[in-house]
């Protein structure tokens, strides 16, 4: 179930929660609508409301972290891949293979994280692009290296491509990592309770009917958001991928 579907299933739990107590309303007894039972159902609601709060503010700031987690990650594998690919650029032409195994290896990356169609992406390289990357190692490590200077930058080159290597295997692993359907399933559920408990004591006329629907569309908006975001490559919400274009763009003049 992606986030619109989730949304479009809160706002009818929550809405329907509350007609369906509206219509309750006409068929309970008298004494369960006095004053004594509207304060208990108020309390009860007030303690499901504060419950609710917490529970919606957690999920939104976990995945909103989660999310700029993903962000940074994708500017700092940019700059990496620039720096690697400026480290090469010192041994001149004997680097021009492992510069153009690079180059490719971040076009297919983009292709595969960023796809085209709006798929979702794609989590593991395939073969070629494994034996791609061990090639790009072998050529580094290969690479003439007469002098001080020659070795720190080729030392230099080993530490950016591993640290791009882990970037890019974090960003894999993050970006498998979904919110706790159960946790949402809970959630709803206290919604839809504590919409239930808006009804209960309303009259059904337009304005009642509008805030409803007002509330019920701002609860479905923000369960939309957790999703989104903790779903940062596909969705609504996909993280620019400007950082790694520009680099691979440096890495083409």
């Amino acid at each position: 179930m992606n986030s619109t579907q989730t949304g479009i299933l809160v706002f009818l739990c929550t809405f329907g929660a509350a007609l369906l107590a509206i219509y309750l309303r006409g068929k309970l007894p008298p004494d369960h609508l006095d004053g004594d039972s509207r304060d208990v159902v108020k309390l009860v609601m007030g303690l499901v409301a504060t419950m609710a709060a917490l529970v919606l503010s957690l999920l939104i700031s976990t995945a909103h972290t989660a999310y700029d987690a993903q962000e940074a990650e994708i500017g700092q594998l940019g700059v990496h891949v620039f720096q690697l690919d400026h480290t090469l650029a010192h041994f001149g032409a004997p680097a021009a293979p492992a510069r153009a195994i690079l180059r490719n290896l971040v076009g297919d990356d983009i292709e595969r994280t960023w796809p085209h169609a709006g798929g979702p992406p794609v989590t593991y390289a395939p073969a070629q692009l494994v034996a791609e990357a061990d090639q790009l190692f072998t050529d580094i490590a290969t690479l003439p290296a007469s002098n001080a200077l020659d070795q720190l930058e080729q030392s230099r080159a080993f530490s950016l491509l591993s640290s791009i290597g882990e970037t890019r295997r974090l960003m894999s692993v993050q970006s498998r990592a979904t919110i706790s359907w159960f946790v949402l399933s809970v959630l709803i559920c206290w919604l839809a309770l504590l919409f239930f408990g808006f009804g209960l004591f309303a009259r059904l006329n337009r304005t009642v009917v509008i805030a409803l629907i007002a509330g019920a569309v701002s609860v479905a908006t923000a369960c939309v958001l957790i999703l989104e975001m903790s779903q940062p490559y596909s969705g609504w919400m996909i993280i620019s991928s400007a950082p790694i274009r520009d680099a691979l763009q440096q890495l083409s003049q």
